[in-house]
């Protein structure tokens, strides 16, 4: 049976969203597409409110979602040099397959 985008977008935001907030960082809600037309990945962020990191995904390679998906994370937390490069890798290991990763 083959997934839908929408349902694999739905698991791949609560996957990443539950990776940064274990590692003490803010998760935004994600969402699908952005409101401006002809982007592929918008960052609201208003006052105390919740972030919003929304991505388009129809069209796109897969992992390219899933980038857009992981730098929102790393923009609405501000992260720089080695933190971002840490939560990368910790959210790029959270979402992909064992048997792909090196060894």
């Amino acid at each position: 049976m083959v997934e839908s985008q929408s349902v694999r977008f739905a698991e791949t935001a609560r996957t990443l969203a539950n990776r940064a907030r274990s590692q003490g960082l803010t998760a935004p809600v994600f969402r699908s597409p952005p409101r401006i037309v002809g982007v592929t990945r918008t960052v609201r962020q208003r006052g105390a409110g919740q972030p919003v990191v929304a991505i388009a995904f129809r069209g796109r390679p897969w992992p390219a979602v899933v980038a857009d998906m992981i730098d929102g994370v790393v923009v609405i937390n501000d992260l720089h040099g080695v933190q971002a490069a840490r939560a990368r890798d910790s959210m790029w290991e959270s979402w992909a397959d064992p048997a792909e990763l090196a060894a």
